[in-house]
């Protein structure tokens, strides 16, 4: 009878969020093909080109061999360490003086109440990071949002439209990340101080099981479209119109038990396509989900799968100035000890393997290290920064200078051309 009567109250509050949320405007179009790491290209990013074709399946998996010869090649270096035994779910944000900042939970496990939200400085001047300094802790998670919080995790910064910056991040009070919020804070000095954090609430009756892990993009009305995600009940992305610390209106961007932590690319001011990490039965195809909207974000049609395999792992994307995407995740089926980066260019339909950034497939007894969660930016939209998770035990962060694109698509074309 208790699970008949959650079910009732469940369906009600669909019904009223659904009816809430129908009762909109209509939304603005997106401002730009860009997530919102970058304060520049919130004035000045450049459309993708004309010529770009719809993604198909992983050309290649091995890297481009002429890559090897570029020099400087790629720039790697660990964010710093807290002492803590395991850290996890780093995100990267481009600074106005072109240094970026990096957020990362760490603690002594995943969900414990010791985590905390840290974050670092990388100075590229002299390619080093800041001591470490914390954001936020269960405590002060508390105190900011008067009510209980029994853990913390996944940072995600974004760019306002004022040039401030907004850290979006998720809290439990009951249960695991099943049981999960959003809530942000907004800085005005470059993630120096911080406001008093806020939770965002995306349900009238239920504000529940909400997580977000992706970038947020603009709307040229200076709105923020933030991609979430769900684990309770369903698993699946959610496209959160945002206004300062308050959700105004969301959109469901699939459908069932099969996809999670949606990352976004933008085609033009009204199409976009979505990727997401697949959490399907082990008799379905373990390849990325897709999914598209042609109304900038309203609403959301399941497309056919990437081809490229995916054993349950988050994935990061990236849209270069010149209309290179880029993405990187684990392109295997079961484990995380593979991680490579992707790349399409602009008149190509195809993703080919550009840099196999970790690969533990010769370890023995299957006692693979993990290397996960992802995360991309540029500082000016001709370069990129990663970070991802090292084994649980350290974030690494690599540095992709314009240069070595610029020799990756001369390879990929020259490759192509043969």
């Amino acid at each position: 009878m208790s699970r008949v009567i959650a079910f009732c109250f469940l369906l009600l509050a669909s019904v009223l969020a659904y009816l809430h949320i129908d009762s909109r405007p209509v939304w603005a179009p997106f401002a730009s093909n860009y997530s919102i790491h970058n304060p520049k290209q919130l004035d000045d990013a450049s459309e993708v080109t004309e010529n770009a074709k719809p993604a198909k399946t992983l050309k290649n998996t091995a890297p481009v061999k002429s890559l090897k010869s570029v020099q400087p090649s790629l720039q790697t270096d660990w964010l710093p360490d807290t002492g803590a035994p395991s850290v996890h779910a780093a995100s990267l944000i481009a600074l106005k003086d072109s240094a970026v900042r990096a957020f990362w939970f760490a603690g002594s496990r995943e969900g414990a109440p010791d985590v905390v939200i840290n974050t670092s400085v990388f100075d590229p001047q002299t390619s080093r990071w800041s001591a470490p300094t914390v954001v936020m802790d269960r405590v002060s998670a508390e105190k900011g949002l008067s009510r209980y919080i029994a853990k913390l995790g996944n940072p995600v910064p974004a760019r306002m439209a004022d040039g401030r910056m907004q850290l979006f991040f998720v809290t439990v009070s009951i249960g695991g990340w099943a049981g999960s919020s959003i809530s942000s804070m907004i800085s005005d000095d470059e993630g120096l101080t911080w406001d008093r954090p806020q939770r965002l609430i995306s349900s009238p009756l239920i504000n529940l099981s909400t997580l977000v892990k992706s970038p947020a993009m603009a709307f040229v009305d200076g709105r923020l479209g933030l991609p979430a995600y769900h684990e309770w009940i369903g698993r699946f992305g959610e496209f959160l119109r945002i206004d300062a610390s308050q959700v105004i209106d969301k959109r469901r961007m699939s459908s069932g038990r099969s996809a999670i932590q949606p990352v976004v690319f933008t085609d033009d001011p009204q199409t976009a396509e979505a990727f997401f990490r697949q959490t399907r039965p082990s008799s379905q195809p373990k390849q990325i989900p897709t999914s598209e909207t042609k109304d900038a974000g309203q609403s959301w049609t399941v497309t056919k799968d990437l081809e490229i395999p995916n054993p349950n792992s988050a994935l990061a994307a990236l849209t270069l100035a010149n209309g290179t995407r880029l993405m990187v995740l684990n392109n295997i089926e079961a484990a995380r000890y593979r991680l490579v980066m992707v790349m399409r260019e602009p008149s190509s339909p195809q993703w080919q393997v550009v840099q196999v950034l970790e690969d533990d497939e010769s370890l023995l007894n299957d006692r693979y290290r993990e290397f996960s969660y992802p995360y991309l930016i540029s500082a000016n939209g001709d370069d990129a920064h990663l970070a991802y998770t090292w084994n649980r035990t350290k974030i690494k962060h690599v540095y992709f200078p314009a240069v070595w694109f610029k020799h990756a698509l001369s390879s990929l074309k020259e490759k192509e051309a043969q």
